[in-house]
């Protein structure tokens, strides 16, 4: 089947929208359904690939969106952000990470895990549009669960939570603590096979 019209429609309606566009809205325009969507995307993106572009399409979750490749960051950066780099402390960055393994989870999952006040850390990740709301708990008191957001998975080069690496294995003791020194290392296949 032929989509050189479908897409050139889906490059134009990508590149207009300057925001991620949702695989519904697509099939919604195109009356096509979500394979074909896909397989027309992947068509784009090979060819974009095949002539050394500055610009690609990423997909999240659901999502596509066109920008340019991370390889000509250092050149655009200077040109169109005249902002200054968010910084995020040790803090938020471990706050993240909770956040990113464990989804809809609320301040006081975070705080129990961190063992400290967590409210700060949380209040400049909603800033930064690093995490975001995902709802109400269904307990006492109705506390708001958070999730990462799509600028977190575009952040980090990912287009699904299933890509986060692995968390190591670990050993608690007697106190229920974690003991550090005896991390147990996943086996890894590519390295037993390798041997």
């Amino acid at each position: 089947m032929e989509f050189s019209k479908e897409q050139s429609i889906i490059e134009a309606i990508l590149f207009a929208s300057g925001r991620e566009v949702n695989i519904k809205e697509l099939m919604n325009v195109l009356e096509l359904g979500a394979e074909d969507i896909d397989k027309i995307i992947l068509t784009l993106k090979n060819e974009y690939d095949s002539r050394n572009s500055g610009i690609e399409i990423i997909k999240i979750n659901d999502n596509y969106q066109m920008c340019t490749k991370k390889d000509f960051y250092e050149y655009i950066y200077p040109l169109f952000d005249n902002r200054t780099n968010p910084n995020i402390s040790n803090a938020a960055l471990e706050t993240l990470s909770i956040i990113a393994y464990n989804s809809n989870i609320t301040r006081a999952q975070i705080e129990a895990i961190r063992g400290v006040n967590s409210d700060g850390t949380i209040y400049k990740l909603l800033e930064f549009d690093l995490i975001e709301e995902s709802g109400k708990m269904d307990a006492p008191g109705k506390p708001t669960m958070y999730r990462v957001s799509n600028k977190f998975m575009k952040m980090f080069g990912i287009s699904n939570l299933e890509e986060l690496p692995d968390l190591p294995r670990y050993k608690i003791d007697e106190n229920e603590q974690i003991v550090i020194d005896d991390i147990i290392e996943a086996p890894n296949p590519k390295r037993e096979g390798a041997e």
